[in-house]
């Protein structure tokens, strides 16, 4: 398909001021921009709207989503053309060939990432063994451009069983992950992915597979992508203020790779700016000993929604995760109990983990957001702290009233952080910063948590128009060239001739992330969190629109950009 974008205002993606011109489209590339004159091909005009390079989402995971959803919503809506997915070790492949190892990283996904359990069982059939299998299963079935790390949990899974939960790996079995990491890099991984979080636990709250390996066995596996050319090393640490130590291990491990690592995610406070500090300064130790580390900033102050369903995030308070594991019949009546809700109490006065100090400081000042029943609806949108008073209660005591009344869905929020004014320019500080990438979508997952996979209209829309945090220009650069350049992924990222044609049509004075709510159109009838995007006009990936006027065209043009053929290494010093 030819085509020529008529008429438009073009931001190239390297930071230079706008100007007007065509786009002329040819056999999936960028053929000419400026003045084109050109016969018999399909012409759109775009007068009033701004031409610049797909957005590239660094950080999502989709892993599973591409087996029901071949658009990738509702990120294609909102410009996204290329999606990094494999985050934080948590991949599908690769596979040990037994159904139960296979099950568990359906349920630790279900857990972990905020994905219902039984879309994931209706949609994903697990039928590969290898990383290249699962690749080729996706290769050519999705609008959007992906690319796949390796997940770190789905290796020790597969090699170690059962053991993977709790045990240290012995030499046999860091061999045989090293063996199997390099396999799933030639057949077109991305790199290596893994989490120390204690936020991440599985389906029966225990540590994630990765939680348990030893510093040795992380090195051994980050050397591996030495020989694998357009690789890069991703992890969650989920500290706040990070030690010499933190440092070290990210800078150790992009020193043992020789590849970038980037990790997720910088917080924004302006209460406690000396966290944003302590976390940026990984980079300047890491730069200072040869190795190449990066942060990722959201575009907004992510707002926490947690229910007692999935339990992610409560079941890190101390007494709470065997609870907040059960079966839900069990869980109810759990709630309900006095005596647990006392081992529960009990648990909250011995909050060690920093990020759940700030989230339940007062669990007064907990938002309801939304309960089934009648009876309740008048609470939606109150504080916990009005509802327990109105009803004579202390505060958990009615969290778990709520609960158990609202047969588990029930959902609320902390109080949000980072959204006066002093938060906003540390945040977009932040954003300019070299040793920080836009990213940190989570698209994909945590599907009824948080509202951050719509990070490229909430640019362009909050930070860019409403707050003018950022030039237009600048903005563009930083979730376009800046990714591309920093992942290595060839021929995108620019508007320029010979560059791939990923390009996203949008208008600046209207652009804009549309009120998120619960939506029901996942299989099986579950839910998610989603919202339209406003003002993106058209998509077009490898040359091919796949949104037209705001709406599926119904071509399925992307695909699944593989190391060292899409992507090439970038140097680290």
């Amino acid at each position: 398909m030819n085509l020529v974008l008529r008429n438009g205002v073009i931001i190239d993606g390297t930071g230079r001021p706008t100007f007007q011109g065509d786009v002329l489209i040819k056999d999936g590339k960028i053929d000419s921009v400026g003045t084109v004159d050109a016969d018999g091909v399909e012409e759109l005009d775009v007068a009033g709207a701004t031409i610049a390079p797909g957005f590239i989402d660094v950080h999502t995971h989709f892993d599973a989503q591409a087996f029901w959803d071949p658009l990738l919503t509702p990120s294609i809506f909102h410009g996204v053309t290329t999606a990094i997915a494999g985050n934080c070790g948590f991949t599908l492949a690769p596979l040990s060939g037994k159904p139960k190892d296979a099950d568990y990283l359906l349920r630790m996904l279900a857990r972990v990432e905020g994905m219902p359990l039984s879309t994931l069982r209706a949609s994903v059939k697990p039928d590969w063994r290898t990383f290249g299998e699962y690749l080729d299963k996706v290769d050519g079935t999705l609008a959007l451009n992906t690319i796949y790390m390796v997940g770190h949990s789905a290796m020790r899974r597969t090699v170690m069983g059962d053991r993977a939960v709790g045990e240290a790996a012995t030499e046999e079995d860091i061999e045989k992950m090293c063996a199997l990491l390099d396999r799933s890099l030639s057949e077109g991984g991305a790199g290596f992915s893994t989490t120390v979080s204690v936020a991440h636990s599985d389906y029966e709250g225990q540590p994630v597979p990765s939680r348990s390996a030893s510093r040795d066995e992380i090195m051994r596996l980050c050397a591996v992508l030495r020989d694998h050319p357009g690789t890069w090393l991703e992890i969650v640490n989920g500290k706040f203020d990070f030690t010499d130590e933190d440092c070290a291990l990210l800078s150790d491990m992009s020193l043992a790779a020789q590849r970038p690592l980037n990790w997720n995610l910088i917080t924004i406070f302006s209460e406690s700016k000396h966290q944003r500090e302590s976390q940026l300064r990984a980079s300047d130790y890491a730069r200072e000993r040869g190795a190449l580390v990066y942060g990722l900033v959201p575009s907004v102050s992510p707002k926490v929604i947690l229910n007692f369903v999935s339990g992610f995030v409560l079941d890190v308070i101390p007494e709470w995760a065997p609870v907040l594991a059960l079966p839900h019949e069990e869980k109810r009546a759990a709630l309900a109990d006095p005596a647990v809700r006392e081992r529960l109490k009990d648990g909250t006065t011995r909050m060690q983990a920093e990020f759940l100090h700030k989230l339940f400081a007062d669990w007064r000042l907990l938002e309801i957001n939304a309960v089934e029943s009648e009876k309740n609806q008048e609470w939606v949108d109150s504080l916990l702290g009005d509802y327990a008073d109105a009803h004579g209660k202390d505060p958990l005591d009615a969290l778990f009233d709520l609960a158990v009344e609202e047969d588990l869905n029930f959902s609320f929020s902390p109080p949000p952080g980072g959204e006066d004014e002093e938060s906003w320019q540390l945040r977009a500080d932040t954003w300019r910063d070299d040793r920080a990438i836009i990213g940190a979508s989570d698209a994909g997952a945590h599907l009824d948590m948080i509202n951050t996979f719509a990070f490229s209209t909430q640019l362009l829309g909050n930070g860019v128009r409403d707050r003018k945090l950022i030039d237009l220009e600048e903005a563009i650069r930083q979730i376009t060239s800046v990714p591309a350049e920093r992942f290595g992924i060839k021929d995108r990222g620019r508007i320029e001739p010979g560059m791939i044609a990923d390009i996203t049509v949008f208008r600046p004075d209207t652009i804009d992330c549309g009120p998120i709510s619960m939506r029901n159109d996942l299989p099986e009838g579950e839910s998610r969190l989603y919202a339209d995007a406003v003002g993106v006009d058209h998509v077009i990936i490898n040359g091919q629109v796949v949104i037209k006027s705001g709406e599926p065209t119904g071509a399925i043009p992307g695909r699944v950009l593989r190391s060292g053929k899409d992507t090439e290494s970038v140097p680290i010093v």
